[in-house]
This record gives structure tokens, sequence and C-alpha cells, in this order.
């Protein structure tokens, strides 16, 4: 199966009000900022999103929200639950709403379930998902939800529902693990979590990225993408380095709220705390210093 989607794909923020609750409005601009300035796609409530903060009903008012204002076919968005029923749920939503894609966790409150529990949610969730089959990819970040794609497990998937599994995102950091299943299955569209892979992005086979900090450099991030611009790629990692050992939704939030002059966009969902603001000022800071550089 095809992807719809590639490129560089910014894992949008999801803003936060007063009373905890998703800002629609203020998502509805970052979002439209986001494909402005640079993004292909964007990666709608994702863990950058935070969207297993948020109910049901909270994660489907950005769905028809961005359904309903921005270009659906440029927008991935996540489904993924513990219940079944909640993720098939969403994906029949996102499915209904006209999404490019459903960005599919794997069943994660259990650790060490073996590869035929994995294969049978997935059975459950394609069966329930016939009428409308949205494209499915696959999110891997075993280190939160501790359950892993494995390679066995995607090979598994792709045999047992060809048609339906279109892709995964790739947050385990494994580059290895990554470079193999993009060689593996050269139709199914694998996207690194960092932008730092765009300059070996299309010779490895993988279909661009999905990123938290593409929230804050997206422009240039399609440089290198586009343009194969080492310089902007140099510049877009040095932007992505400042999150290195910090929490980085919050990080993430914390430079919105710097690069868009609006205080509201630092705040994340509890359980996340805001950075101190002696950490926001460093990091506005660090961002403007390297954006200020001049390109060799």
């Amino acid at each position: 199966m095809a992807s719809r989607l590639s490129g560089v794909i910014a894992a949008i923020a999801t803003p936060i009000a007063a009373d905890l609750a998703p800002d629609v409005p203020r998502f509805i601009k970052l979002a439209q900022n986001l494909l402005d300035n640079g993004c292909d796609g964007l990666n709608v409530l994702g863990t950058t999103g935070e969207a297993t903060s948020f109910s049901f009903e909270q994660r489907a008012s950005v769905m028809r929200a961005a359904a309903a204002e921005l270009d659906r076919q440029r927008l991935m968005v996540g489904t993924g639950a513990a219940s079944l029923a909640e993720a098939t749920a969403l994906t029949r939503l996102a499915a209904e709403l006209g999404f490019a894609g459903a960005l599919v966790l794997p069943p994660f409150y259990y650790k060490d379930i073996a590869a035929q529990g994995v294969l049978d949610y997935f059975a459950a969730l394609v069966a329930a998902t016939k009428a409308r089959p949205i494209p499915i990819y696959l999110y891997n970040f075993p280190a939160l939800s501790g359950v892993p794609y494995t390679r066995e497990i995607v090979a598994r998937l792709l045999e047992a529902f060809p048609g339906r599994m279109a892709g995964l995102k790739d947050s385990s950091g494994d580059m290895p693990y990554a470079r193999a299943l993009a060689k593996a299955h050269p139709n199914f569209a694998v996207f690194p979590s960092t932008e730092a892979v765009l300059g070996e992005a299309r010779g490895a086979g993988f279909a661009g990225c999905i990123s938290a900090t593409a929230n804050l450099n997206s422009d240039l991030c399609a440089q290198a993408w586009r343009n194969a611009d080492a310089r902007a790629l140099e510049r877009a990692v040095a932007i992505r380095k400042l999150f290195d050992g910090k929490p980085l939704v919050a990080g993430v939030k914390a430079g919105l709220g710097h690069i868009h002059r609006d205080e509201r966009l630092a705040r994340p969902m509890p359980p996340l705390v805001i950075w101190p603001e002696t950490e926001r000022q460093w990091l506005a800071g660090a961002i403007d210093e390297i954006r200020a550089a001049v390109p060799a």
C-alpha cells in the first residue's frame, strides 16, 4: 500500500485552556501555521499532543475541529488507547472525518504480552473498521508504551492485513531497527521520530520524519528535506539538541510560547509540568541564537 503521507510531519502540540481542556482555537491556529511554514503534514493527538491525557470527547473535539478547518489529507491522527473499544471508536471517527491515517499505539497497559496478543488486538480493530478502511500507521514507542512493534510483529501484521498497514512512526531511537524495516518492506512508510534522519531519509528508504521539535523548526526541516540543505539540517538538529536530557513535551510547549509570543501555549496538561521561568528564558535565547546564525 502506497503511503499517502510523506516528508516533514510535526507531532503537533495541543494547547491547553484554563479549564484543562484542549484549546481548540489555538490548536487550529498553530496547525495552520505549521502547514503554511514547512510541514508536509501533521500528526494530531500523538505523544507531543498529549492524547492519552484527554478523554474520548476531548480528543473527538480536536479531531472534529481539525477535520473541519484543515486539509485532512495532510493529517494523521492518534487513535491508540489501552481499551480496544476506545481505540476502535477513535479510529472509526478518524475514518468518518476523512483523515489520511490513524496512528495506533499497541495496547499499552499489560506488559510482556505475546505477539499473538498484539495481532488479536489488531484483528479486532481492522474488522471493526472494515466499512471505512482508514490507513493504519503503527506507533512504536516502547519506552512509554512498554510494548514494542517488533520486526516479527510488523511482518505478521502486514501479512495478515494487506492494504491496511500503511506505515510506522518509530520513536524507539533504534535506527538499525528503522532501517531494517524500511529495507524489508519498501511499500511500508517508515518515519523515524527525529529530523536528524532527513539527510539520509531518501537513501535509507524512509518516508520522512515525524518529529516533536518540528513544532519549532519546520521551515528548516523543509529546506533539509526538499532541497538537501545541509546547513538548514544542522540548524534544525541544533534546536532539537536543546532538549537532550530535558522533558520534551513541556519543552516544545515552552518553545512554542516563545516563538508565538503566547504564554498560553507553554501550558502542558497535568501530570506534565511547565518548565521553570529560568529554563524557558534560556531556551528562548538559545533558539533565537541558532536562528540568527548566518547560513554558510
